[in-house]
Order: structure tokens, then C-alpha cells, then sequence
């Protein structure tokens, strides 16, 4: 196990990576007031929380975020599973430094946290959700940065601003509902989604794609949709077109070459994809 500390502003942000080949246990406690917001980027937790001789245990899978009230009575426990990376960044404040926030931002956490805010137990769970995919890279960009010093700070930063900024959006949302994806399901979506991101250039068939994760098509387009924000090969065009620019970019294929790598035959249709989603012509990267 990985962990990282930082202090930025009024939070405290935990970055923890694993991977380990046996079950890590890892134990901690609290020792103050604590409202904390963890999003697990990879790999599966067994979150075990104990508090006035009483035990709960959350279930975090990859691509859930999840949000509690503790206090100096609370220890926890996790069960890390073995042989799936673990990448999880965790962003705590007290309850006094939430109140020092500027008020506008202060009345996010007053209005959508308020049972964490003004807790009537030791321990309180608030809000479950599915992290976007904005949500998931930005977890991804900061466990993998190579930026070193302030810079470093400053960058994650402003990934965990980013994602405070999904986790309200999502949970102020009306028609925002609990997770309600069994976890097994989780994780076969989760492959058909490495799947997807590992054969860009000749992506399976849905049904394929279906009977390699062993879920049917109705639950794959449905539930993918629901979990990740975005339909099955929109995925895919995003992350061909995710990859094209960083290829451009980098500058090591021309135009004609990074189409056909990311798997489009037509170079028209490649331009017209790429200026619709980013706003400019890939010829405008390589002037």
C-alpha cells in the first residue's frame, strides 16, 4: 500500500494505491469531527466501520464515491481484495474548517450534506453515487502524475476540485438515485470497458462484446449507460478521440496515421469527429 498526505486549504486528501496478491488489511481512527468524501478509482474495499460496540460495512467497488460523518469513537478497517490495483483519493475536513469555507461554497455542504454537517450519531453515511467518467480521470490523473513539488499541489488541486465539483452535481441532481447495480455487474462492466479501451482499432460487436463479460445486451447498454454517464460506443469514440489527441500532441504520427490508429478508415470522418468534440481541426495541433 501507497499513501500520500496532503494539505490543501481546509481539506486533507488521501491518495492510496495497492496491489497486492493477498488481502491487505489496513486500520486507521479519527480524531476529531470528520466529514470525508472517498472515490475509488480501481479495485475493491470492504470498508468495516466500528462505533459504539455497533459494525457496518460498505462494499466499495470501483467507480463509487461514497460520504461519511465520523468522530474520535469511529475506527476503520479496510480489507483491500487482491490482485486489483487499488486507486482511491479520499478528501476529509473537519466540521469547524468546513464553516471557515467561503459561504457560498459552505452552503453546497449545508445543503446537500447537512445530515453530515450536524450528525445525530457517532458515524453517519451520506450520499452513494457512480463517479462520472470526468470523475474516474480525474482520480486516474492524480495517482499518475509525474509533476513533482508545488506543481504537484497545485495539480491536484485542481483534480479534487474537479471532482467536489461532479460528487454536488450529481447528488443536487433530481433524478439522481442510489447505486442500485449488483456488484458483480459492476465488475463485468468494468471489463467491457477495458475491453473497449484495449482494442480501439477493432472494438467487438455488442453482441460480442455481451457474451464476453456474460451479461446480456439490454443489461450492458442499460447499465453502462447508468454507471459510466455515457452509451457503450460513445465510450469508444471519446476514448479513440481521447488517445488521437494526445498522439497529435506528442507529435510522433501525422494526421493520416493517427486515424488509422485509433480506428477510423476515413479521414474525413475522423476530422469531423475530432473538431466536433475538442472544437478545432486536428491540423491545427501539428501547426
Amino acid at each position: 500500500m501507497t499513501t500520500d498526505i496532503i494539505e490543501i486549504n481546509n481539506f486533507i486528501v488521501l491518495i492510496e494505491q495497492s496491489y497486492a496478491n493477498k488481502i491487505t488489511t489496513e486500520n486507521c481512527g479519527l480524531d476529531d469531527e470528520i466529514i470525508g468524501i472517498s472515490f475509488y478509482g480501481s479495485g475493491d474495499v470492504a470498508l468495516n466501520i466500528n462505533y459504539k460496540n455497533q459494525q457496518k460495512t460498505i462494499q466499495n467497488t470501483s467507480g463509487i464515491a461514497t460520504s461519511f460523518f465520523g468522530n474520535d469513537k469511529v475506527s476503520f478497517t479496510h480489507k483491500i481484495a487482491p490482485n486489483k490495483a487499488l486507486q482511491s483519493i479520499s478528501i476529509f475536513s473537519t466540521i469547524k474548517n468546513l464553516h471557515k469555507l467561503p459561504q457560498h461554497e459552505f452552503e453546497i455542504y449545508n445543503q446537500y450534506l447537512q445530515p453530515l454537517l450536524y450528525p445525530k450519531s457517532d458515524f453517519v453515511e451520506g450520499p452513494q453515487i457512480f463517479m462520472n467518467l470526468d470523475m474516474q480521470k480525474a482520480v486516474e490523473k492524480i495517482c499518475n502524475t509525474t509533476y513533482t513539488g508545488a506543481t504537484r499541489k497545485l495539480f491536484i488541486k485542481s483534480q479534487v476540485m474537479e471532482l467536489l465539483s461532479h460528487f454536488f452535481a450529481i447528488i443536487s441532481n433530481k433524478n439522481w438515485k442510489e447505486n442500485t447495480i449488483p456488484k458483480k455487474e459492476i465488475e463485468k462492466l468494468y471489463q467491457a470497458k477495458k475491453i473497449l479501451s484495449n482494442n480501439m482499432v477493432s472494438p467487438p460487436s455488442l453482441n460480442e462484446l455481451s457474451k464476453q463479460i456474460g451479461l446480456n445486451n439490454y443489461k450492458l447498454k442499460k447499465n453502462f449507460k447508468e454507471l459510466f454517464g455515457i452509451p457503450v460506443f460513445k465510450y469508444l469514440q471519446n476514448e479513440r478521440l481521447e488517445k488521437a489527441h494526445e498522439l497529435l500532441c506528442n507529435g510522433n504520427t501525422n494526421i493520416q496515421e493517427t486515424a488509422w490508429f485509433v480506428g477510423y478508415e476515413s479521414l474525413s470522418s475522423f476530422s469531423n469527429a475530432f473538431t466536433k468534440k475538442f472544437g478545432f481541426r486536428p491540423s491545427q495541433i501539428k501547426k
